[in-house]
């Protein structure tokens, strides 16, 4: 199956959006990996916590399916290993101990087949990390767009896939895993770039459907995003936007 590539422009993901990554830095203590531990980093943008995880001995590959993202993960740590390769149908030659993903499940066309996919790299017992946009995640940015879309018809319900815990306990159980913590929470997020900051947001993780309007229409959608947003999302210089977060860890079944 051939790999389904995303384009980012990853220095400017790198400069303006540090905060999906650091945000993660806790979620790499909840993965607590281990020296000498084979560990992948599914969806590794640009490689910061795939270097985090490879400070504890453990040997990380990083995957992700932007050739952006991997030439500049390459470009930060050049010690550590990077490969090209789509979430929902990657393989190796070898097993890991864990797995671990940032920020990218909600990427997805295929849920399934991106737990089917994880599963199968993993040794029986192995660990499953991951945190991601869970259900409500940016919905009060998803109705503003929506306003502004309606008149270009429906181009935003399959932009992302937000589940909720039970939805994708479900999944994880149905592709032999264990859930073994699951939790759903808010956490605003204020966005780097002051006044220029929601806009800098739409066009890089929105990008795909901005580029599908003429340059003129699309500032003008999101012009009006901004306005509609404004009174709720714009605090003391900086916008602020209604992430909702799934964190989930979850434990191969030995299947023999």
């Amino acid at each position: 199956m051939a790999i389904r590539l995303l384009k980012w422009n990853a220095s400017e993901y790198d400069e303006k959006h540090s905060f999906v990554w650091k945000y993660g830095q806790d979620l790499v203590e909840m993965l607590a990996p281990r020296s000498g531990e084979r560990i992948l980093d599914i969806g590794c943008g640009t490689g910061h916590l795939t270097s985090m995880i490879a400070k504890s001995g453990a040997n990380v590959v990083g995957i992700d399916n932007s050739q952006d993202m991997i030439d500049q993960a390459r470009k930060n740590f050049p010690s550590l290993e990077f490969e090209l390769a789509g979430v929902e149908d990657f393989t190796f030659p070898y097993s890991f101990d864990a797995a671990f993903s940032n920020a990218a499940l909600h990427w997805v066309r295929s849920p399934r087949n991106a737990v089917r996919s994880i599963s199968k790299s993993l040794k029986p017992g192995g660990r499953f990390v991951a945190e991601f946009g869970g259900k409500g995640n940016v919905s009060m940015v998803l109705s503003a767009l929506r306003q502004s879309l309606n008149r270009y018809g429906d181009r935003i319900s399959n932009l992302w896939y937000f589940p909720s815990i039970a939805e994708f306990s479900k999944l994880l159980e149905e592709e032999g895993f264990v859930t073994t913590f699951a939790q759903l929470f808010d956490r605003p997020a204020e966005l780097e770039g002051g006044e220029n900051g929601l806009e800098s947001w739409l066009r890089t993780f929105v990008a795909g459907l901005m580029a599908e309007l003429p340059p003129k229409e699309s500032t003008q959608v999101i012009r009006e995003v901004e306005e509609r947003l404004r009174s709720t999302s714009f605090r003391n210089g900086a916008w602020v936007v209604d992430y909702v977060r799934i964190r989930v860890a979850a434990k191969k079944l030995d299947q023999k």
